[in-house]
Protein backbone atom coordinates (compact mmCIF):
# COMPACT_ATOMS: atom_id res chain seq x y z
CA UNK A 1 0.00 0.00 0.00
CA UNK A 2 2.74 1.95 0.90
CA UNK A 3 4.48 2.35 -2.81
CA UNK A 4 0.62 2.56 -4.39
CA UNK A 5 0.49 5.72 -2.18
CA UNK A 6 4.13 6.80 -2.84
CA UNK A 7 3.02 6.40 -6.64
CA UNK A 8 0.44 8.38 -6.62
CA UNK A 9 1.97 10.87 -4.48
CA UNK A 10 4.50 11.88 -7.07
CA UNK A 11 2.33 10.80 -10.15
CA UNK A 12 -0.82 13.08 -9.77
CA UNK A 13 1.23 16.59 -9.09
CA UNK A 14 3.41 15.42 -11.67
CA UNK A 15 0.56 14.82 -14.32
CA UNK A 16 -1.27 17.78 -13.71
CA UNK A 17 1.62 20.25 -12.89
CA UNK A 18 2.79 21.96 -15.93
CA UNK A 19 6.15 24.18 -15.74
CA UNK A 20 8.56 21.72 -14.56
CA UNK A 21 9.88 21.18 -10.95
CA UNK A 22 9.18 24.31 -9.66
CA UNK A 23 6.17 24.37 -10.58
CA UNK A 24 5.30 21.26 -9.07
CA UNK A 25 7.25 21.92 -5.54
CA UNK A 26 3.88 23.10 -3.82
CA UNK A 27 1.34 19.82 -5.05
CA UNK A 28 4.29 17.63 -3.84
CA UNK A 29 4.37 19.68 -0.39
CA UNK A 30 0.48 19.40 -0.48
CA UNK A 31 1.04 15.60 -0.78
CA UNK A 32 4.00 14.63 1.23
CA UNK A 33 3.45 17.34 4.22
CA UNK A 34 -0.64 17.73 4.01
CA UNK A 35 -1.95 14.38 2.87
CA UNK A 36 -0.14 11.40 3.96
CA UNK A 37 1.80 13.82 7.05
CA UNK A 38 5.32 11.92 5.76
CA UNK A 39 7.34 15.07 6.57
CA UNK A 40 6.45 18.16 8.17
CA UNK A 41 7.02 21.74 6.54
CA UNK A 42 10.31 22.52 7.68
CA UNK A 43 11.61 18.66 6.77
CA UNK A 44 10.10 19.44 3.51
CA UNK A 45 12.02 23.08 3.28
CA UNK A 46 15.44 21.31 4.15
CA UNK A 47 14.84 18.79 1.54
CA UNK A 48 14.10 21.66 -1.08
CA UNK A 49 17.17 23.44 -0.19
CA UNK A 50 19.76 20.67 -0.53
CA UNK A 51 17.72 19.41 -3.98
CA UNK A 52 18.27 22.80 -4.99
CA UNK A 53 22.05 22.90 -4.13
CA UNK A 54 22.25 19.43 -6.47
CA UNK A 55 22.73 18.97 -9.55
CA UNK A 56 19.40 17.63 -11.86
CA UNK A 57 15.77 18.11 -12.02
CA UNK A 58 14.34 19.07 -8.69
CA UNK A 59 11.50 17.04 -8.74
CA UNK A 60 13.90 13.77 -9.30
CA UNK A 61 15.43 14.26 -6.44
CA UNK A 62 13.01 15.22 -3.87
CA UNK A 63 11.58 12.24 -5.30
CA UNK A 64 14.06 9.48 -4.89
CA UNK A 65 15.00 10.86 -1.46
CA UNK A 66 11.50 11.13 -0.16
CA UNK A 67 10.03 7.59 -1.54
CA UNK A 68 13.49 6.68 0.35
CA UNK A 69 12.96 8.09 3.20
CA UNK A 70 9.42 6.66 3.48
CA UNK A 71 9.75 3.27 1.98
CA UNK A 72 14.06 2.51 1.48
CA UNK A 73 15.45 1.96 -1.95
CA UNK A 74 12.18 0.43 -3.66
CA UNK A 75 10.20 3.61 -2.21
CA UNK A 76 12.67 5.64 -4.32
CA UNK A 77 12.49 4.24 -7.45
CA UNK A 78 8.86 4.01 -7.10
CA UNK A 79 8.80 7.38 -6.22
CA UNK A 80 11.32 8.27 -8.88
CA UNK A 81 9.55 6.55 -11.70
CA UNK A 82 5.94 7.80 -10.57
CA UNK A 83 7.68 11.85 -11.26
CA UNK A 84 9.42 11.13 -14.40
CA UNK A 85 6.05 8.97 -15.86
CA UNK A 86 3.68 11.72 -16.82
CA UNK A 87 6.09 13.64 -18.80
CA UNK A 88 7.36 10.71 -20.68
CA UNK A 89 3.47 9.60 -21.19
CA UNK A 90 2.56 13.13 -22.15
CA UNK A 91 5.53 14.36 -23.84
CA UNK A 92 5.08 10.99 -26.46
CA UNK A 93 1.37 11.90 -26.73
CA UNK A 94 1.71 15.82 -27.52
CA UNK A 95 5.12 15.63 -29.54
CA UNK A 96 2.85 14.97 -32.82
CA UNK A 97 0.54 17.00 -31.96
CA UNK A 98 2.23 20.55 -30.71
CA UNK A 99 4.41 19.53 -33.56
CA UNK A 100 1.80 19.75 -36.34
CA UNK A 101 0.39 23.19 -35.04
CA UNK A 102 3.60 24.87 -33.57
CA UNK A 103 3.40 27.66 -35.99
CA UNK A 104 -0.35 28.30 -34.15
CA UNK A 105 -1.46 31.24 -32.92
CA UNK A 106 -3.62 29.09 -30.21
CA UNK A 107 -0.69 27.07 -29.15
CA UNK A 108 1.61 30.12 -28.34
CA UNK A 109 -1.39 31.93 -26.75
CA UNK A 110 -2.06 28.31 -24.52
CA UNK A 111 1.57 28.99 -23.85
CA UNK A 112 1.39 32.35 -22.35
CA UNK A 113 -1.27 31.94 -19.93
CA UNK A 114 0.98 29.37 -18.09
CA UNK A 115 3.19 31.88 -16.97
CA UNK A 116 0.87 33.91 -14.44
CA UNK A 117 -0.23 30.47 -12.91
CA UNK A 118 3.32 29.45 -12.01
CA UNK A 119 4.48 32.78 -10.87
CA UNK A 120 1.59 32.55 -8.25
CA UNK A 121 2.01 29.28 -7.49
CA UNK A 122 5.51 30.06 -6.76
CA UNK A 123 4.85 33.28 -5.09
CA UNK A 124 2.60 31.41 -2.84
CA UNK A 125 5.34 28.85 -1.70
CA UNK A 126 7.90 31.64 -1.09
CA UNK A 127 5.27 33.35 1.20
CA UNK A 128 4.86 30.07 3.20
CA UNK A 129 8.68 29.44 3.68
CA UNK A 130 9.09 33.05 4.47
CA UNK A 131 6.37 32.51 7.27
CA UNK A 132 8.51 29.02 8.29
CA UNK A 133 11.51 30.57 8.66
CA UNK A 134 9.72 33.37 10.80
CA UNK A 135 8.40 31.35 12.90
CA UNK A 136 11.28 28.88 13.26
CA UNK A 137 14.14 31.41 12.93
CA UNK A 138 12.54 34.99 13.78
CA UNK A 139 13.08 38.14 11.91
CA UNK A 140 16.30 38.66 12.43
CA UNK A 141 18.24 35.56 11.29
CA UNK A 142 15.34 35.44 8.29
CA UNK A 143 15.96 38.72 7.27
CA UNK A 144 20.29 38.01 7.38
CA UNK A 145 19.60 35.15 4.93
CA UNK A 146 17.08 36.57 2.83
CA UNK A 147 19.20 39.98 2.59
CA UNK A 148 22.28 38.60 1.68
CA UNK A 149 21.31 35.56 -0.25
CA UNK A 150 19.16 38.25 -2.24
CA UNK A 151 22.56 40.56 -2.77
CA UNK A 152 24.49 37.42 -3.92
CA UNK A 153 21.62 36.01 -6.31
CA UNK A 154 20.82 39.79 -8.05
CA UNK A 155 24.42 42.11 -7.56
CA UNK A 156 27.26 38.89 -8.26
CA UNK A 157 27.40 36.40 -10.89
CA UNK A 158 28.07 33.53 -8.21
CA UNK A 159 25.94 30.11 -8.97
CA UNK A 160 22.57 30.05 -7.06
CA UNK A 161 23.81 25.96 -4.99
CA UNK A 162 26.20 28.57 -3.59
CA UNK A 163 23.65 30.45 -2.37
CA UNK A 164 21.62 27.69 -0.80
CA UNK A 165 25.25 26.43 0.63
CA UNK A 166 25.07 29.84 2.60
CA UNK A 167 22.05 29.23 3.85
CA UNK A 168 22.73 25.88 5.14
CA UNK A 169 25.70 27.03 6.44
CA UNK A 170 24.57 29.69 8.34
CA UNK A 171 21.56 27.93 9.72
CA UNK A 172 24.66 24.60 10.89
CA UNK A 173 26.23 27.41 12.43
CA UNK A 174 24.34 29.72 14.61
CA UNK A 175 20.62 27.80 14.17
CA UNK A 176 21.79 24.42 15.05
Amino acid sequence: MIYWQLFMAFFIPNIVGYGGGPAIIPLIENEVVGRYGWMSSQAFAETLALGNALPSPIATKMAGYIGYDVAGALGALVATFATVAPSLILMLIALGTLYRYRDSIKVKSMSQWVRPVVMALMAYLTWRFLNEGLDTSGLLHTAIVGGVSAVLLLATRIHPAFVVCFGLGYGALLLG
